[in-house]
């Protein structure tokens, strides 16, 4: 019997972690930490739902934390198997974990110092030699849809997803799953990309799949008819005017990479002005490299620009911090600056230092260029709170607060169905995941009106048997 089993991911946003269990194997397709509301943030801290020591292989879609965040922890608790991903995801967990790692250890010796802790002393959920101990048992393969065996019983193939570098659809293969022998064959979604955005090829076309799971952070929303260029250059245009610092909280990897190429357009073509544009990201800063090694996964615009010895992702007078020192003196910086910081939900990370001096600055503008979870501090914002709690401090929120929502590296609903159009058959059942609530149930009901397919949306902890 082979069966999926939801630990993370549904819901929510974030934690992303489903179980396949078949011919006596158990693989876990991601592996994310759970963030925003503080019960969901809490189950990182639980006991899993299953033994990591019985985990025979890790497959993962992307890099991000909300998928690959609770891997170290995995590996702390007795996982010893191989992490299957695309070359790229390697190269970039081998940025983001120990910097997850050494977040996590910054965080608990900051509350420990400034005794914000109602524990003592307060404990890393992980450090960075788990961090390290996870990167040994990373396993790079092809981002180009040819399968390969991850343990007995299972074949998967990964391909190119569009949502940030090294992102992957990922169709697992269970080998005679059925009593006739036939194999089931369940694809993954992973989180998708939307169409012609920069840097990276769109989303692969699916082929055929018994059992698809399919993202839905935007299944009751689409991204709007204004374009991000313009409304940029907005933003810039008018904060340079009055002389004001603007903030823009974005992840690490794929966001400040994007809004750094879009800054650099704008520059060129005389839009805004050359101002001082600085990452506040060690992470970022090295994520930029990889993101120009991996030539065959880059769009033609972007390829074009690298074989005329341009570099990308730099603007006309941007600095990149490495050291904390680095970082806070930014501080002592006046005038129009523009500060990239991650994480770009305001869950953690520099972009808190920065908040704590932007927000009650009427003088300043906050930019949000991604999607904001329930429970972050992001999301407290977008939706008007006054004040907001920042490192146990009660900050104003006073300064202007912008959302540019053409940014999003997430399908909207209509993109979705665009991508399972391409699907050479009737699946079985389609899982609608990484939503919350509202937004899965509604991207269930436009899949059904389009397709008349089959649709469940997953509850944590349930197990469902593929037939």
């Amino acid at each position: 019997m082979a069966t999926i089993s939801f630990y993370g991911g549904v819901g929510t946003v974030t934690g992303s972690k489903y179980l396949l269990e078949h011919n006596g194997k158990r693989v876990l397709v991601d592996c994310g930490l759970f963030q925003g509301l503080k019960e969901l943030r809490e189950k990182n801290w639980q006991e899993p739902p299953f033994n990591p020591q019985e985990i025979d292989a890790v497959i993962i879609t992307h890099a991000h934390i909300d998928h690959t965040g609770y891997l170290p922890r995995l590996v702390k608790l007795g996982f010893a198997g191989k992490v299957y991903t695309s070359r790229a995801t390697c190269d970039l967990l081998k940025i983001l974990l120990p910097d997850s790692g050494r977040l996590q250890e910054e965080e608990a010796d900051y509350r420990n110092r400034k005794n914000l802790t109602s524990h003592s002393p307060a404990l890393p959920l992980y450090d960075e030699r788990d961090a390290e101990a996870a990167l040994k048992l990373l396993s790079p393969v092809p981002n180009d849809g040819n399968p390969i065996e991850i343990v007995d019983g299972f074949k998967a193939s990964f391909d190119v997803a569009g949502h940030i570098l090294g992102a992957s659809l990922v169709l697992v293969e269970l080998e005679k799953a059925r009593e006739n022998g036939d194999s089931i064959k369940f694809l993954f979604s992973g989180d998708l990309g939307h169409y012609d955005q920069p840097i990276v090829k769109d989303p692969t076309a699916p082929t055929n799949a018994d059992y698809v799971m399919v993202e839905s952070t935007y299944g009751n929303r689409l991204h709007g008819d204004e374009s991000s260029e313009d409304q940029m250059a907005e933003v810039i245009n008018e904060a340079a005017k009055n002389n004001e610092p603007i903030l823009i909280p974005a992840f690490a990897i794929g966001r400040t990479q994007e809004i750094l190429y879009l800054i650099r357009e704008l520059e060129e073509q005389k839009r805004i002005p050359v101002l001082p544009v600085r990452v506040d990201s060690p992470m970022a800063a090295q994520a930029t490299q990889v993101y120009n090694r991996f030539t065959e996964e880059h769009d033609e615009e972007y390829a074009s620009i690298l074989m005329q010895k341009r570099h990308p992702l730099r603007t006309g007078a941007m600095m990149t911090t490495s050291s904390r020192d680095e970082s806070k003196r930014l501080n002592d910086e006046k005038g129009t600056r523009i500060i990239i910081s991650a994480s770009g939900m305001m869950t953690g990370g520099r972009v808190l230092h920065h908040a704590m001096r932007i927000l009650p600055n009427k003088n300043a503008t906050l930019v949000f260029v991604g999607y904001q979870a329930a429970g972050t501090t992001g999301r407290r914002i977008l939706d008007g709170e006054s004040e907001v709690k920042i490192m146990k401090e009660w900050i104003p929120v006073r300064c202007h607060v912008r959302r540019i929502e053409g940014f999003s590296a997430h399908a909207d609903w209509k993109a979705v169905l665009r991508w399972l159009e391409g699907l050479q058959n009737k699946p079985k059942m389609v899982f609608t995941t990484h939503g919350e609530p509202e937004a899965a149930s509604a991207m269930a009901e436009h899949i059904r009106e389009r397709f008349g397919w089959t649709v469940e949306v997953p509850q944590y902890g349930q197990q469902i048997e593929l037939v």
